[in-house]
């Protein structure tokens, strides 16, 4: 049997770690520039990410409107970019929970910018 080409490889591969990675075109790019606020993250204690998007959640859902959506913005764009970051290095109940969370904050964006 052939050895598989790089070619052949578009299964991801979660033992490959970021510094394997092959990735190529745009993720590849996303990946590179994505590269300094990562490591800047993961200097931070965990909890304070975390924090931070919390309560930029939290104050987008209590304030309300337009400004209550637009903050939200802020955890939906991250979220966003983690999950696209991680996306080939997950199994399939990770991205569905994560995606879910995700749909969620869109969800309260919606209902902040249209009201009942």
């Amino acid at each position: 049997m052939p050895a598989p080409s790089d070619s052949d490889s578009h299964t991801p591969d979660p033992d490959r770690g970021s510094s394997g990675s092959r990735a190529s075109g745009i993720r590849g790019k996303v990946e590179s520039a994505s590269t300094p606020l990562l490591t800047a993250m993961a200097r931070m204690p965990a909890l304070v990410p975390f924090l931070i998007m919390f309560a930029v959640l939290l104050t987008g859902a209590f304030l309300g409107g337009v400004i209550g959506a637009i903050l939200l913005l802020i955890p939906i764009a991250f979220l966003g970019w983690l999950l696209y970051l991680t996306w080939p290095h997950l199994r399939q109940p990770e991205r569905l929970l994560r995606l879910a969370v995700l749909l969620l904050v869109i969800g309260i964006a919606t209902t902040q910018i249209i009201p009942r």
